[in-house]
């Protein structure tokens, strides 16, 4: 059966008010799926870049992951249910094939109902579908191309906001807030920078500013200098880049030693400290960044969540999708727990347990860390809250919080 909004909100916010305040350890290590002694192990795949592409973001979201499946695992909600959680890592490298390999090892196993991810637009999107195949419940907490949830699939999720509101959104704090009035527009060729690029593009134009020129680039390329000439000819007020921050930050560096004195702005792909370190701090000083959602400090719980975080990872600040995962992973969790409670802890495994599982995701109606957590009728998060920060002083502050 389907639980009410009401019900699946009590029980979500139960198992995460537990999880903050919850100090015991969590188990990450690898048993039977279901024994008649013992907890039904349910795995959580995590999939994101590891050890290529955008790294520092999805080690991030590893680490959110794994916070809260340990924390649920010492909850009494959780034992309770009698289930245990067990995460499972999966290096996508940022990359469309490799992570349709990762999807596909996921899918594989038959104690996996869950995953949390991916990072990459251009890699969530074809994974999705390995998903649906078996019925696989996928959450990602930082894919923004609006196409992900436009499959028809009814399990896919995100609780980032889409670049069809961030976009808008960036040229809106361009134009109404920082005054600029031409622009020109680069993007790495993923369905992500497109998508955000085209967003901001059109937004911008129709703000009555000019677009001077644009160009495709590769988010593997890191030799700028031609692009920089070309661009410096049309004296543009700023660069907006739609991509990560591993070639972002290079095209930062190379427009400013190139003597384009105008920022460079992006959306969440580039809000990471990796970005002011790779382009360098004087380099990056006064250029841009939307992300999704507000300011963990702006939130509600959002210091219960550091003050947990570092504990566990202490001397690692969070990066821009720590919290995200950290509640994409909770979602799943908290829905884990109800379809327990609907078909038993043994079959939430099965065929009916993971259709159980799926319904009470779209079902979920709960408060987490980033903030009211709820999904429309395609699976995208009904928050769509974008704030703008800007580096000072070697650092990412907020700029201006959502209009």
């Amino acid at each position: 059966m389907k639980v009410s909004t009401k019900r699946m909100l009590a029980a979500a916010s139960l198992l995460v008010a537990v999880a903050m305040i919850s100090t015991g350890c969590g188990g990450s290590s690898s048993g039977s799926s279901s024994t008649s002694s013992g907890p039904t192990e349910v795995k959580i795949g995590i999939g994101a870049p590891l050890t290529a592409g955008a790294t520092a973001l999805g080690q991030g979201m590893v680490r959110g992951a794994e916070l809260a499946i340990e924390q649920a695992n010492a909850s009494s909600t959780v034992t309770a249910a009698g289930l245990k959680f067990t995460p499972v890592s999966g290096d996508d490298q940022g990359d469309p094939k490799t992570g349709v390999t990762v999807a596909n090892t996921f899918a594989s196993d038959p104690a996996l109902v869950g995953v949390m991810g991916h990072l990459n637009s251009g890699v969530s999107i074809p994974a999705s579908k390995v998903y649906a195949d078996k019925k696989i419940v996928m959450i990602s907490p930082a894919s923004t191309n609006p196409a992900l949830t436009q499959q028809g699939l009814s399990n896919v999720f995100r609780v980032c906001t889409t670049d069809a509101v961030q976009g808008p959104a960036a040229a809106d704090f361009a134009t109404k807030l920082l005054g600029f009035k031409s622009v020109y527009v680069v993007d790495d060729s993923t369905p992500y920078g497109e998508g955000l690029a085209k967003a901001f593009a059109d937004q911008f134009t129709a703000n009555g500013g000019k677009v001077v020129g644009t160009a495709k680039t590769s988010d593997k390329d890191s030799d700028f200098n031609a692009l920089v000439t070309k661009m410096k000819s049309t004296n543009p007020d700023f660069i907006y880049y739609g991509g990560v921050y591993n070639a972002g930050a290079l095209l930062a560096k190379q427009a400013k030693d190139g003597g384009i004195k105008g920022p460079l702005m992006g959306g969440d792909g580039l809000y990471d400290p990796q970005f002011i370190a790779l382009a360098g701090a004087a380099e990056a000083e006064g250029d841009f960044a939307t992300s999704v959602g507000l300011p963990i400090d702006k939130l509600p719980a959002g210091q219960d969540f550091l003050t947990a975080y570092n504990k566990k990872y202490p001397g690692q600040a969070p990066a821009a999708y720590d919290a995200y995962s950290y509640d994409a992973a909770n979602v799943i969790i908290a829905a884990v727990v109800e379809a327990a409670k609907s078909v038993g802890a043994d079959k939430v495994v099965s065929p009916a347990g993971r259709d159980e599982i799926i319904k009470d995701v779209a079902a979920t109606n709960m408060v987490g860390v980033t903030g009211p957590i709820a999904f429309d009728k395609n699976g995208d998060t009904t928050n769509k809250a974008i704030t703008l920060y800007t580096v000072s002083g070697g650092k990412w502050i907020t700029k201006a919080l959502p209009q």
